[in-house]
């Protein structure tokens, strides 16, 4: 097995090797053994695994750059990463979202990160509109009369009322916001892109949600690899609005996309050694790096990848 140089202030999460084990603290060793000394702790954590996660970071073995909401595990959908979450018109199911994103802060702050990943919400819809998109986009293409007739009506639903939950999600917001200041929680929310077309936000709906929060703790997390997904699928440019954004991005997940499948090692599994390069000068400016990698990517992929995104990044570096 190749050395595994250390990875400074570069973190990964624990959803590469979240099902391979029950105890958290083999789960952190492995993460540790690829050269990292920072984790972002994802959704699946369960409390059971905390007990033997959190000696460590009371230990310094591992520091937590950022945990993704809801944190810890959730086991129910309403709550889960793919739903309405704070849009939910349902008062009672939005006050208990709320909670669980503030539940979320206070692990974050107690365990000394700066940052939680919330989805947000999504346009609801009867049905899983975006995988029949996928499937009609892989068999006939995103030219296709049928990919196109689909795609402007899921556009045209998702136009009419994605201001309305925008607003809900921003009222949300706030309130989270007003309960982690006063608690005195050094932590920010961060927003995250989605793989699903009827997922919020878009980077454009990001932007407004966070220019109407003046001043409270919520930024853009810039998922890379979802990003690629909604470009390819017809949905935003990608590439161009995030680098137009990069001052209201807080932290990335870095992965890579080949075709719509994501959380592949940049540069590796595409084996395109530029296209990526679109996203260097943001990952270089995100104020929180964070790996976020599918369990088929090999340690070996991992450091290689590593490897060829800090040379690019050097070279982005003023010499001198």
């Amino acid at each position: 097995m190749m050395t595994m140089k250390a990875k400074g202030e570069y973190s990964f999460s624990t959803c590469w090797n979240i099902k391979k084990h029950t105890v958290g603290r083999e789960l952190i060793e492995e993460i540790r053994e690829l050269g990292f000394s920072r984790v972002e702790l994802n959704y699946n954590i369960t409390r059971e695994m905390l007990t033997t996660i959190e000696p460590m970071i009371e230990r310094g073995e591992i520091g937590i750059s950022s945990v993704h909401n809801t944190f810890p595990h959730t086991p129910d959908p309403d709550y889960g990463t793919d739903s309405v979450l704070l849009g939910f018109d349902d008062k009672t199911k939005r006050k208990r979202a709320i909670e669980l994103l503030v539940q979320s802060a206070e692990y974050a702050h107690h365990y000394g990160a700066k940052a939680v990943v919330a989805h947000p919400g999504e346009v609801p819809f009867p049905y899983d509109i975006s995988g029949e998109l996928e499937m009609i986009y892989h068999e006939q293409g995103r030219d296709s009369a049928a990919y196109q007739t689909l795609w402007a009506q899921m556009l045209e639903r998702r136009n009419s009322l994605s201001g309305h939950y925008a607003q809900r999600i921003r009222d949300s917001l706030e309130e989270v916001c007003d309960r982690i200041v006063s608690k005195g929680y050094d932590v920010a929310i961060g927003i995250e892109t989605r793989s699903r077309c009827y997922q919020m936000p878009t980077l454009q709906e990001a932007k407004t949600i966070i220019d109407g929060l003046k001043d409270a703790p919520v930024y853009l997390w810039y998922d890379i690899g979802h990003g690629m997904i909604m470009d390819r699928m017809g949905l935003y440019d990608n590439a161009k609005e995030a680098n137009e954004m990069i001052d209201y991005i807080l932290g990335v997940h870095i992965h890579e996309t080949i075709g719509l499948s994501d959380h592949w090692c940049p540069y590796i599994h595409s084996g395109d050694l530029e296209f990526f390069d679109r996203f260097v000068n943001i990952i270089r400016q995100a104020p929180i790096k964070v790996y976020e990698l599918k369990a088929a990517c090999q340690p070996e992929d991992i450091e290689r990848s590593h490897e060829l995104l800090t040379n690019k990044i050097t070279q982005l570096e003023p010499q001198g």
